[in-house]
């Protein structure tokens, strides 16, 4: 597991520039993330070589550099804001003499401290153990041998053997227990679609003011900061719409570029919200330069998790730091509204917000008649699960005609699993 932070680590970054320019975007995202899980930074290294060393990631005369850097200011920690092997991080620790940690294991030592409830720690802990699994010979490279002694000698099996298939037996266990979460999240998914409350999941790079749009639209108090990954858990709460009716927001995890992909196979069933909403609002910083970059780091994760074709309304936030600039809609071609500005934080631009969410919901959803035959058994059991069914009727065929209502993405989707049902439509 990772070790916890203890009263501001002091830290020196090393960042490498491979085949390009000095990118300073990555270098003060490295120090977002170091101060996010409790380190101090009293130092940076960076590197320009077009690839990593096999040995080090960084070259030899870089180590020395680091290596002298940390002596320095008197550092205990070393961060590397890209991924290394495991023989590098090794081979790092034993010529610096003090403790590597790279941007995997630094996300996830900050997920490690803001998880709360019961499913975001199994989800910490399962990305955690995949990540050990293959590192586990850096702690017991002194026992490689079998053991022995009194009732104990014999093939038996050697100390690392043992310690993988613990962790092994551990990611099983971990991963039957979200399963169980997963089908009960997606439960009540469906009684949500059945009871035509559509759900709306927040999305959008890390510290852009999810949370805080969450508590505005909501009065939830979901804990908000300008911090990176303030926020872990999911929380949904219901929102009031204008005109009557009522939709589910889910406050989801923040993405940030280069995630790590078993951060986000860990928490795929809390991304799930994402995939299967009725519609995504990605939040954009609106005054934070390059936004446009993190909008398509954010499109590759949604593209990752099965979520790319969700219809969207991107809301650029924190319009009070824009001098001037006023509330508004942008409107797209089909008459709908693409964008919205506000400011999460005076509360700006709500009332034009959830005007547009009411438009985007009501055009986003379908109802139908559906004619099935008597051997349609199954399928119509689908449609019971998946569907709001609003009159079931039967035929004199002994079949039924029912009508139905539900997402249109839901709608879509049904259509390409059955493509017999197309058929069976009938228009109102």
């Amino acid at each position: 597991m990772s070790e916890r932070p203890v009263n501001h680590e002091q830290a020196v970054l090393v960042q490498m520039d491979q085949g390009g320019p000095q990118d300073d975007t990555d270098l003060e995202e490295l120090r977002l993330l170091a101060e996010s899980a409790g380190a101090l930074p009293l130092g940076v290294v960076r590197a320009g070589q077009r690839r990593p060393d096999p040995r080090f990631f960084v070259g030899s005369g870089k180590v020395e550099e680091v290596k002298a850097l940390v002596g320095a200011v008197g550092a205990d920690l070393v961060l590397v804001n890209h991924d290394l092997s495991p023989s590098q991080e090794r081979n790092l620790e034993r010529a610096l003499e003090c403790r590597v940690v790279d941007r995997t294991g630094l996300i996830l030592d900050i997920f490690a401290q803001r998880a709360r409830s019961f499913e975001g720690k199994l989800q910490v802990e399962l990305a955690q153990l995949r990540r050990l699994a293959s590192r586990l010979v850096r702690g017991w490279t002194h026992l490689e041998r079998q053991k022995g002694g009194i009732g104990l000698r014999g093939p038996g099996e050697t100390q690392l053997e043992t310690d993988r298939r613990l962790v092994n037996d551990r990611i099983t266990l971990l991963k039957k227990r979200l399963e169980r979460v997963d089908a009960q999240r997606a439960q009540s998914r469906r009684a949500r679609n059945r009871n035509l409350v559509p759900t709306i999941s927040l999305v959008g790079y890390t510290n852009v003011g999810k949370s805080t749009l969450f508590n505005r639209l909501t009065d939830a108090t979901v804990y908000a900061a300008e911090q990176l990954f303030a926020t872990l858990d999911p929380t949904l709460r219901r929102v009031p719409l204008p005109h009557g009716g009522v939709a589910v927001l889910a406050d989801t995890v923040g993405f940030i570029r280069h995630l790590p992909h078993d951060l986000v196979a860990a928490f795929r069933a809390t991304l799930q919200e994402a995939s299967s909403a009725a519609l995504l609002l990605h939040v954009v910083d609106a005054a934070a330069p390059g936004h446009a970059e993190r909008i398509w780091e954010v499109e590759q994760v949604l593209k990752e998790i099965g979520a790319a074709e969700v219809p969207r309304l991107e809301v650029y936030n924190k319009l009070d730091l824009l001098d001037g600039a006023a509330p508004r809609v942008d409107m797209g071609e089909d008459g709908r509204a693409t964008r919205v500005w506000v400011s999460a934080h005076t509360g700006a631009g709500m009332d034009l917000l959830l005007e547009a969410l009411t438009g985007h919901l009501h055009h986003e959803r379908v109802r139908t008649w559906v004619r099935l035959d008597a051997a349609d058994g199954r399928l119509r059991a689908r449609l019971f699960q998946s569907c709001r069914v609003l009159e079931d009727r039967v035929r004199e065929d002994g079949g039924w005609a029912l009508l139905v209502e539900l997402p249109r993405q839901d709608y879509e989707r049904l259509m390409r699993q059955e493509p017999g049902l197309q058929e069976r439509l009938q228009a109102l």
